[in-house]
């Protein structure tokens, strides 16, 4: 159960930095900001500390070790790849074209309006 209040609690410092940003319109829009930005942190300490917030920060390390082992593409591969793409959209609305215009002569001869 404290751990749902603590949620609660992180989304409660979220709306408190939220309204900080409305209830000092009169001060500088860096101070604003600066409300909004330690809501949010508040927030994202608070969850750390939650079965939730530990789950997230172990989802978010895998996925940072997961994308340090992608071997990416070399610039000729890429280039390649992007080419064939583009030959591949060109030739198939070249055909959807065709076939467009054939569904167009079928349904004008089947109502019986040669055009």
């Amino acid at each position: 159960m404290i751990n749902k209040i603590k949620l609660v609690v992180a989304l409660l410092l979220v709306a408190a930095g939220i309204a900080g940003y409305y209830a000092i319109a009169d001060q500088a829009l860096v101070l604003r900001i600066l409300v909004v930005c330690a809501g949010i942190v508040a927030a994202v300490v608070l969850t750390w500390t939650t079965p939730l917030g530990k789950e997230g920060l172990g989802f978010i390390q895998d996925s940072v070790a997961e994308a340090k082992r992608v071997v990416w593409p070399s610039r000729k591969e890429a280039i390649q790849t992007t080419v064939a793409v583009f030959v591949l959209v060109i030739v198939m609305a070249i055909f959807l074209a065709i076939v467009d215009a054939g569904f167009l002569k079928m349904v004008q001869w089947l109502m019986g309006r040669s055009a």
